[in-house]
């Protein structure tokens, strides 16, 4: 679709929606912007706007005859694809776009987009970092942080684009192809949205279907779902195992991550000379080294960028240490696997912080690892009941139960002694008490530091 002159509705008036319309405005088609908070400020949102002229903005109930007059729907990631709206909109017959299929429909040069449960978002950054090194023109977009939308107008046919996409955003891709793809990982993850493990799981998995039979995608051999879901791929499947070694593909073998191809076997890196910790950052780093062979990145110059790549902030990540107590912040792990690897990374003894918004999965996996290893688990949020009913029928008692995140360091700083490590990986979302897990993960680490104070 040639989106000069057409009338596109962007829905949605966050960073999603106006990185969107900035981009929709460059390309001049004509836009209107739809929120269905009434309660927002018009003259707000047009001021968010690289340029507000001829921009409409609509809050509130959507008229239908705007609907009748729209080319083409832009849906924000935040927005569910069945709600009321979004339906009437699909009924009238109008195509319904994500900001994926938008950017990638104006944009220009080789993407390599990664998608999964779990460490997208450090193998992401991570493959930025090597590419960056070996190609001139690189952008690192999607859920790390910098929409899409941002950069596509500026690309060239030498960009080189590596983009994390959730799964949120991959329900409304309908042309997108990237070079490379790659599946992490697929564990129980925002069921309140898909309903289903299927659902979940073919709307992951959706990342590979416009590529050709000769693009490849790399995925763990480790997950049990992308070993059952391979058979039904097109793709050239390229495998990265922790545990298992590969004829074909990325392994592990005591501390040396090796590439197999054929009969001939390379040494990438080894798992000494990173800073990154814990078998789910091996994996991730595997990942990012199939990704950037198959982008052509020679492999001393991956071994290179590994070895000065730094962790991502809210993964695991390093705070502060007081009175020989670790502070780690993990904010990230909004699931329940997540977290897992946050704890099964932890090498002292560990006060962890947990809870927050529901996204109706079962904290039973996760419940299983805490006794042994959690000499403490400080709850709040709307699933603090939940999980700690659950992790009451596994045996675990040492509960305790706070309202605020600042009562929750506090307690925290109470109950540590020298030795122990005080572990923020919370296994839900936050949007119950936060705008986002960035935004709680930057409260914790403001807490932990008044601590000296």
């Amino acid at each position: 679709m040639k989106l000069k002159d057409k009338n596109v509705l962007v829905a949605g008036s966050g960073k999603s929606g106006i990185s969107a319309a900035n981009l929709l405005k460059k390309v001049e088609a004509k836009v209107t912007i739809y929120d269905g908070n009434e309660n927002l400020e018009k003259n707000l949102i047009l001021s968010k706007l690289d340029d507000e002229s001829n921009v409409e903005v609509i809050l509130g109930e959507l008229p239908e005859e705007v609907i009748q007059n729209t080319d083409l729907m832009i849906l924000s990631p935040g927005i569910a694809i069945d709600a009321p709206f979004v339906n009437m909109v699909r009924d009238a017959g109008v195509p319904i776009w994500g900001e994926i299929e938008l950017a990638y429909v104006v944009g220009k040069g080789k993407v390599a987009a990664i998608t999964g449960t779990n460490g997208k978002t450090t193998t992401t950054a991570l493959v930025g970092e090597i590419l960056a090194a070996y190609y001139e023109d690189v952008k690192v977009v999607g859920n790390i942080g910098t929409p899409y939308t941002q950069t596509a107008f500026e690309s060239t046919d030498d960009t080189v684009t590596v983009a994390e996409i959730s799964s949120f955003q991959l329900e409304t891709i309908h042309t997108f192809q990237p070079d490379v793809s790659a599946v992490l990982n697929i564990t129980p993850d925002h069921l309140n949205r898909h309903y289903t493990m299927e659902c979940y799981s073919d709307v992951k998995m959706s990342i590979t279907k416009n590529q050709t039979k000769d693009a490849p995608v790399i995925l763990n051999y480790e997950d049990e779902i992308l070993r059952e879901y391979a058979p039904k791929l097109q793709n050239k499947i390229i495998w990265f195992s922790s545990k298992q070694k590969l004829n074909e593909g990325i392994y592990l073998d005591g501390k040396n991550i090796i590439y197999a191809e054929g009969n001939v076997e390379r040494v990438i890196t080894t798992t000494e000379d990173t800073a990154l910790v814990g078998i789910h950052n091996t994996e991730n780093i595997m990942a990012a080294i199939g990704i950037a062979i198959n982008m052509g990145v020679p492999a001393e110059i991956i071994k290179e960028a590994i070895r000065k790549f730094k962790a991502v902030e809210h993964r695991i990540e390093y705070v502060d240490t007081i009175d020989d107590v670790i502070y780690y912040n993990d904010s990230k792990g909004t699931n329940t696997d997540a977290s897992i690897k946050a704890i099964q990374a932890m090498s002292r003894p560990t006060i962890l912080i947990a809870g927050g918004y529901d996204k109706k999965v079962s904290f039973d996996d996760w419940a299983k690892e805490l006794k042994g290893k959690i000499k403490c688990l400080v709850l709040l949020g709307e699933t603090a009941g939940q999980i700690a009913d659950t992790a009451r029928k596994y045996g675990y008692e040492n509960i305790i139960f706070t309202e605020s995140l600042e009562e929750t360091v506090q307690v925290c700083y109470n109950e540590a002694v020298p030795g122990d490590a005080v572990l923020l990986s919370p296994a839900c979302a936050s949007w119950d008490m936060f705008d986002c897990y960035e935004q709680r993960g930057d409260v914790f680490k403001e807490l932990v530091k008044k601590l000296k104070k």
